[in-house]
């Protein structure tokens, strides 16, 4: 059995797809299993990846669903894999140079301590320059909330977790009429009990697509307002200061009017922070409104 699991959710992105899949080909070290999720596209994504795996040239596994949204590819991809490890690796991007090898040298130091869920490395655009900033070289260790939070690290990073620690934790909930559950309620909790080995080593370059998540962020948060809200709520009760309760409340305060939700507080974890955000929370539920009039 390999050792890695490269997963890639993907929903009808064939156009681009090839340069996940040539940038996989090209890693030195093929100790991994490139797992498809086909979130329910539309295009000849199935038929392009029935022609690479018939080329042979990587190990590819291609799953089929129903249309879910990232957090069901997410759950998908974890329900099936079977590897040590998994990284999740988007449509839209491309696997760093040598990534897999340096994955594998870096788990040589913590495959033995359990108190690892795995390993956080850095994003870097397709000029090679890094999302954000590099993690400091004295961090030895960390988790993904101290990184951003105490260490003042910025930009997107890329987690590859043990696959026995994720499947520890239960699966990102499915919302009817919504496609999409903010992926940080999963780290948050995985934050709670275990660290995480920072290495300052590109495993992933990325270009934000014009039709990518990051790009539409506020569409997303209009268009799925009970994943938002779901996840402010996780937020707001793991929070580890008055700061960060505060600015949930107010982003859960929000989706509540989206969803027209009457009974916000009584559901919320931190009642009384939850109605001191209510002012708070209502100017920027006009704010989204303000800047996505037209699209809805």
């Amino acid at each position: 059995m390999k050792t890695i699991t490269v997963f890639t959710p993907t929903y009808n992105r064939a156009y681009c797809l090839h340069k996940c899949y040539e940038s996989l080909i090209k890693q030195s070290n093929q100790d991994f299993v490139w797992l498809i999720i086909d979130d329910g596209s539309s295009d000849d994504t199935e038929t392009l990846v029935a022609s690479w795996i018939k080329e042979g040239k990587i190990d590819i596994q291609y799953h089929y669903q129903e249309n879910q949204g990232m957090h069901g590819g997410h759950n998908a991809a974890y329900r099936l894999t079977e590897t040590t490890l998994n990284v999740c690796i988007d449509s839209d991007d491309c696997m760093g140079e040598e990534a897999i090898d340096k994955i594998l040298v870096a788990w040589e130091k913590i495959k033995d301590k359990p108190e690892f869920a795995g390993l956080v490395g850095l994003d870097a655009d397709p000029e090679g320059k890094i999302i954000g900033t590099t993690i400091p070289d004295h961090i030895k260790e960390t988790t993904l909330y101290d990184l951003y939070n105490v260490h003042k690290v910025l930009g997107d990073k890329k987690l590859v977790y043990r696959t026995e620690v994720v499947k520890k934790y239960p699966p990102y909930p499915i919302f009817e009429g919504e496609r999409f559950v903010p992926l940080g309620y999963l780290y948050q909790l995985i934050d709670q009990d275990y660290k995480l080995l920072p290495i300052n080593e590109v495993l992933c370059e990325v270009e934000y697509m014009q039709d990518g998540s990051s790009m539409n962020i506020l569409k997303q948060y209009r268009r799925h307002p009970k994943g938002f809200a779901f996840s402010r709520k996780s937020r707001m009760k793991l929070a580890e200061n008055f700061k960060d309760q505060f600015k949930n409340a107010i982003h859960y305060v929000s989706s509540a009017m989206f969803t027209k939700n009457g009974s916000f507080i009584s559901e919320s974890p931190k009642k009384l922070i939850t109605i001191l955000a209510i002012p708070f929370g209502v100017l920027l539920n006009l704010y989204i409104r303000y800047k996505t009039k037209g699209e809805f």
